[in-house]
């Protein structure tokens, strides 16, 4: 376990110790909180209508969900950014080390193949963590001028954090098939925009191929999450998902070591 956290903390003082944790999370705050905006302000444009309405009809003014309506679109909004920031930050894991000629002494280090391949993803998913929690931010000032349900907002989080694990796991296996960090930025994106994107096909196909494809779509599975539904079906995906990756980046991993790079 001393290994282990060693290369915790290791990368994660990398992170910080040069401009990429703070651009990243620093993006991804601030075109969060542009989306924020713009969404929170058209929700109280329609609450302001809906008033009016009620005023001008002699009626009771209609129950606007803020959760449906507002923090729903702004949860898949930033399952979108997560796609193009995460990539960023696993670009460097091991295609870093392959670059500079450190990887041969990682490889041959007493440090295990599996502790610094843990190690590695852990790091990355606390930096991730942190961008989550500092998006929070948001939520508060909803619960200072609005009284939103937190179920949903705490499920929403989970799926997007559940969601962001699985960036990370493939994101972590295409930096260790490459020793060039933009390579393996955007065979990541590429990779993980396909699984995003692929139950767009199901209207296109036949309807039992078409729940298929659902069925392997990442943003399906964090659909539910958004509406604040708990689901373990969709954990288990993600997990499994992130099982995967790390699967690979093990193989990979151990393919070099054998081969001696």
């Amino acid at each position: 376990m001393r290994n282990y956290w060693t290369i915790v903390t290791r990368e994660l003082k990398s992170y910080f110790s040069s401009p990429v944790a703070y651009v990243v999370i620093g993006l991804f705050l601030l075109i969060s909180g542009v989306f924020y905006y713009l969404i929170v302000t058209n929700f109280v444009q329609v609450c302001m209508r809906a008033d009016m309405q009620a005023q001008m009809y002699r009626m009771a003014p209609p129950k606007l969900n803020i959760n449906m309506m507002a923090i729903r679109p702004l949860f898949h909004n930033m399952s979108l950014f997560a796609l193009f920031f995460l990539p960023l930050v696993t670009m460097r894991l091991y295609a870093d080390e392959k670059r500079s000629g450190t990887i041969e002494l990682l490889l041959t280090s007493p440090v295990s193949n599996l502790q610094h391949l843990a190690g590695k993803f852990t790091a990355a998913a606390v930096l991730y963590l942190l961008m989550l929690i500092f998006s929070f931010v948001y939520m508060i000032l909803l619960y200072i001028f609005g009284s939103p349900e937190t179920g949903p907002i705490l499920t929403g989080y989970l799926g997007l954090y559940l969601l962001g694990l699985s960036y990370l796991s493939f994101g972590l296996f295409f930096s260790t098939l490459t020793d060039n960090q933009l390579i393996a930025a955007i065979a990541t994106m590429v990779f993980i925009l396909f699984f995003w994107a692929i139950g767009w096909l199901s209207g296109s196909v036949s309807p039992a191929l078409g729940q298929a494809l659902e069925q392997f779509s990442l943003i399906e599975h964090f659909d539910d999450f958004s509406k604040g539904i708990f689901d373990t079906q969709h954990v288990i995906f993600y997990l499994s998902f992130v099982v995967m990756g790390l699967f690979l980046s093990f193989i990979s991993i151990e393919s070099a070591r054998w081969r001696g790079r």
